[in-house]
């Protein structure tokens, strides 16, 4: 079964992410606790573990996945790869905007990990909040692709 494996916030832009067990989401500000959330484009971004693990891999470096920035890691699922995909995070409802970029800060992470990250958009989604709720770890996550 797919689920939501982790959850982090920034509360402060260029600030070090704080994991968080269970966190509320809205349409209005995305995660509470998070700087990003009032950028409707990018309010959350999701992350899938299998995605990390093979840049991890590339770079021969166990690496949190915290690192990489991400509000959700998820695992069990297939990043959708396409921009109109809805995820259900528990009671959630989250769409896809576009590929999360690797940025020039996955370098001071790890030299390499921003060649790593870009291919089969690796670096994950970035999602707008259709429905808000509360999400917690172990949430199921499920994916529905545009028509």
């Amino acid at each position: 079964m797919s689920s939501l494996k982790a959850i982090a916030v920034a509360p402060q832009l260029m600030q070090p992410m704080e994991l968080v067990a269970a966190v509320d989401v809205t349409v209005e500000a995305g995660l509470t606790g998070d700087a990003r959330g009032q950028n409707t484009g990018r309010q959350v971004t999701v992350l899938f573990e299998e995605d990390w693990q093979a840049a991890c891999d590339d770079v021969r470096s166990a690496l949190p996945w915290e690192r990489r920035r991400a509000n959700f890691l998820v695992n069990g699922v297939d990043n959708p790869k396409k921009v109109g995909a809805r995820l259900r995070v528990g009671e959630v409802v989250l769409e896809v905007t576009e590929e999360t970029k690797p940025c020039q800060l996955m370098e001071r992470v790890q030299p390499g990990l921003r060649r790593a990250l870009e291919p089969h958009w690796r670096g994950g989604v970035c999602c707008r909040v259709m429905t808000g709720g509360r999400v917690a770890q172990g949430d199921r996550v499920d994916i529905e692709l545009p028509e």
